[in-house]
Order: structure tokens, then sequence, then C-alpha cells
């Protein structure tokens, strides 16, 4: 990670220069030093190449200690993201460990301009560099907004000690930039438009891309039917055209994530050419749902025909064209395509789209994928898709009827589970504890490196705008707001109180200050409002 200057060495150059401590047009040098400070990076490509090395430093840390895994909640604005990051500092004290996920569902469904739209790369992909760069946008902004506080302290100094700790906690601060994993969905393209897109996202800051084995032009959310998946080398190309982009812009240790959805994904559109047994194409093909071709099931005109295993077989083809696989092979096509785009696409991270959160199943694929890549790893999405409860619960059921710590009748099967009378019973606790542990028990058992949750901020907004709309437009008017945001604002500690302040109130009142002295005109001042909320 690039070594930030001291306030002290940033200090001594700018004397160096003006040695009387002001520019020619009077300019002081501790205002120089405090914007240079603020600001951080001079581009967001110099962002992706810094977090790049970032991400390889968590990953190494993770292959020593299972429990150093890594979380994100996917964001579909700059100021979910930046509110983030700033309650993950407030918890822990740092943000290292915390990135930003950026759902291309959540930039179809909220960020484009072609109104509310299903994951299927129907939106303009240029809507998806255009969010990375707002993210980073405002997360620098909270690096300005905070150091401008650190300065105003410093300001503030009377005594050398409290003049040495603000110096401190300048030169100690820890910015609020953090990866981001972006979504570049199944490339929207041939491998030509996947790397164009790959450079747009990188340049905006992306030091991850996550691509998956989808058809561009088929693609399904991934917790949706109809998928259709490509060749495995076509997806290879497309990996590689993502490390060329890296490459090109100089973000030597960008990492990229390959999704694979075979296990949900029942279809192929193409049926790929073998140049030898065992190859790619042949391991592909071998899925595909054939019948044997006899006088009873003869070759048709139009139809085609495979030779497999000594004989000619036909591949069954649906009235689009498209070629489902066998029955059940989902599983098989994932460990597969797991190992290809690690050993043959030169992916650094797996994400395996699954139908329900379950540990055992997917750590039993990925001990199967480490007997060829035994250093593989996951970025796992703990998915809105899943009915959390639900399946815990079930699980839970299923465990305990196995072992007879319960009778089949003691609790119901289906989705009554749901219900709240289970809510504080001895399954509905186990399976609470069960989600509670969960992250920790997949980084431990099952290699997954990386736990996010795709769009847990469009439910978050759904769920808080009608909890506030139920309140202020019914009975409680005014004290619906007050009680369910603002008295919790306050009461933990939450910046975004201070409204005026968050957005940069305060850094327009330093600048003005820097560039007018006694005749900047403040916002700041005693009739300000926000002095209701002053930080304590």
């Amino acid at each position: 990670m690039t070594q930030r200057k001291s306030y002290a060495a940033l200090r001594a150059e700018a004397l160096a220069r003006y040695p009387g401590g002001q520019t020619p047009g009077g300019v002081s040098v501790d205002d120089i030093v405090q914007l240079k400070l603020q600001n951080t990076w001079d581009t967001h490509l110099e962002i992706a190449r810094e977090m790049a090395h970032v991400m390889r430093a968590d990953m190494a840390a993770y292959d020593a200690d299972p429990s150093q895994f890594t979380q994100s909640l996917g964001c579909w604005s700059g100021f979910h993201a930046q509110q983030m990051i700033k309650a993950v500092k407030r918890l822990r004290g740092t943000a290292k460990g915390t990135y930003v996920y950026l759902s291309g569902w959540m930039v179809a469904g909220l960020r484009n301009r072609w109104g509310h739209l299903p994951d299927q790369s129907m939106h303009e992909k240029t809507a998806v560099a255009d969010l990375i760069a707002e993210i980073y946008t405002s997360l620098r902004q909270a690096d300005e907004v905070a150091l401008n506080d650190l300065f105003k302290d410093l300001r503030a100094a009377t005594t050398d000690a409290a003049h040495a700790a603000a110096i401190a906690a300048i030169d100690g601060f820890e910015t609020h930039v953090v990866p981001i994993i972006a979504d570049i969905d199944a490339g929207f393209g041939n491998e030509h438009a996947t790397y164009l897109l790959a450079k747009e996202l990188i340049k905006a800051g992306a030091c991850c891309l996550q691509i998956e084995n989808q058809v561009s032009d088929a693609k399904q959310c991934g917790h949706q039917d109809g998928k259709v998946t490509v060749p495995r080398e076509d997806f290879i190309e497309k990996l590689r055209a993502c490390r060329l982009a890296f490459e090109e812009l100089g973000v030597d240790d960008g990492v990229i994530v390959a999704r694979t959805d075979s296990l949900g994904a029942g279809l192929t559109q193409k049926v790929p050419v073998s140049q030898a047994p065992g190859d790619l194409a042949a391991d592909y093909i071998k899925w595909l749902d054939t019948a044997p071709i006899t006088e009873e099931n003869p070759i048709r005109e139009g139809e085609l025909a495979l030779y497999q295993d000594g004989e000619f077989v036909k591949p069954r083809r649906l009235p689009n064209g498209l070629f489902p696989f066998k029955p059940n092979t989902g599983r098989a096509r994932v460990i597969e395509d797991c190992i290809a785009s690690l050993q043959q696409g030169g992916a650094d991270l797996l994400w395996i789209e699954t139908d329900t959160p379950n540990v055992d199943e997917i750590a039993g694929m990925v001990a199967e994928i480490r007997e060829e890549a035994p250093g593989a790893k996951l970025t796992y999405n703990n998915s809105p898709s899943f009915n959390w409860t639900l399946n815990l619960r079930k699980q839970v059921r299923t465990q305990w009827i196995a072992e007879g710590k319960i009778a089949e009748g003691d609790y119901p099967a289906g989705n009554e589970l749901m219900k709240p009378d289970f809510d504080a019973t001895d399954l509905g606790l186990e399976a609470d504890a069960r989600l509670r542990a969960f992250q920790t028990e997949i980084a431990a058992r099952a290699g997954v490196f990386h736990n996010l949750i795709t769009l847990p901020t469009f439910h978050l907004t759904a769920k808080a705008m009608d909890e506030l709309s139920h309140g202020y437009f019914g009975e409680d008017k005014i004290l619906a707001y007050v009680a369910t945001v603002q008295r919790e604002e306050i009461r933990r500690g939450i910046s975004a109180v201070r409204h005026q302040h968050e957005v940069g109130s305060d850094l327009g009142d330093s600048f003005k200050e820097m560039v007018g002295g006694d005749r900047a005109l403040k916002a700041g001042g005693s009739a300000n409002t926000m002095n209701q909320f002053a930080a304590e």
C-alpha cells in the first residue's frame, strides 16, 4: 500500500518552497498541507492499483488463518457505501477487511435510465462504471470531511501536547476508501466488449471484477430459472480479457472472481468443438442430454449428431435451439467449471451460485475442487433470494429428527416454520445461532474468503421507507420520524444526523477561510441549526 507522506514531511516541503510561510498570493503553507492530505488519490485508477494490493494482502492473511475472512454489503449509491464504512469504523475502529460490493442486480433495478429492470443485462453498461466512480467520490469525501475536522482540532490546539496529539491523529488517519468487487455480469457482449467495459470499470476504481459464465444476451439473475451457460473456452477468453484490461492499466494485482451458475443452469447455447478426448469441449459436451440414434429414433433432417463412447447420439434440442444438460449434473459441472477457471483462465477467486445456504453442500464442492486446485478460495453470496429463516429452521429440524432429538410431529415441515411462534423455541434459537455463525463456519470449512450480501440496501430502503411511512402518514406523524430515525441517529452516534456537515458544509467554510480569511461568509455560525447536534 502506498505510504502517505506525514504532516511534518509535507509541511517541510511546502516551507522549502515558501520559507515565509505563504505563497506570493498569500496562500498559507498550512492550508496547502491540509488540502494535499485531503486529496488522498489523484485518480481513481490509482485507487484500483492500491486496493488490489489490499485485497492480495487480505487473501494471504486468509490463507494463513481462515478466520480472517472479509465481508461486504451491496450498495446502490455512494452514500450507502459511505455510511456502511463509517458504521464499520465506529464499530471496529478500522475498516480493514471490509469491502463494497457493486451489484449488477441493483444497477439494473435502481441505477439506470430505463426504469426498474430485472437482472438480465438490459441496462446501459456505462451505469456500472458510473456507480463505481460515485462510490469512490463519496468515500473520498468522507475522508475530506474527517480530515478537515482533524485540522480544526490542530488549529484549536493551545498547548504543545494538544498540538502533538492533533498531528498524530492526522498522521494516523485511516481512509474510508476500501476495495470494490464490481459485478460485470457476463461481460455485456463478446470477449472484446468484455475487455472494453473492464477497462472502464478499472479506470473508475475497481480492483476486482466478478464475471459469470452465462450467455450475455440470455443472462438471468443467478437465482432465477432459464440460465444458459457458455462453453468453458468462451468463458476463459473473457477471463483473459479482464486480465488484459488490468495489465494494460497497470493494475498488476487486479483480482478476478469467476462465477459459475451451472448448479442451477440446465441449458447451453453452443456445442463446442472438441479437438481431443478429455479437452475442455469434450468435458462440456459429455453432460449434454442425448439419446442413441436407432431405427426407432433416427436422425432427421436438420438434427445434430455426436459421436460419444463408440456410438452416435442426438443431443436433445429445445424449440428455441438451446441444448439441455442431463438432469442432476449441475454439481459435477460446477466443479469442472471452477477448476478450468482457476487453472486455465487465471481466475483468483471462485463464486458458486447456490440455491440454498447449506454449508455442507458448499464445503463438499470446494473439497473436490481443491483436489485439483489446492489454493481455491471463494466469494460467497449470502443472498436475499434465500429464505434464510425457513432454510435454517428446516436444516435444524431435519438434523434433529435424524439424531433422534425430536420427533417429526414436534415441528411442522413446511412454510409454517416461518411463523413467529417458533422464534423463541429451541429450534428457532438454534437456527438463529447457526445464522450468526454461518459466515465464520463457511470461511473455515468451505474456503470462503469473502462473504457478501448482494442487495441488502435494496431491501433495507424498502423496509425503512415502509416503517417511516406507516408512522408518518398514520397516527404518529412527526413522532414516527423522530422515534425511528433521528433519535436513533443521535443515540447510535451516526454522523449523518448533522446532515449539513455530512455533505461538506464545514469543508466549504474551511476553504472560504483559506482564501478569504476574515471576509469568509461561513455557514457554520451560531445560527446554524446543526449546532443542536454538536458532536460530544
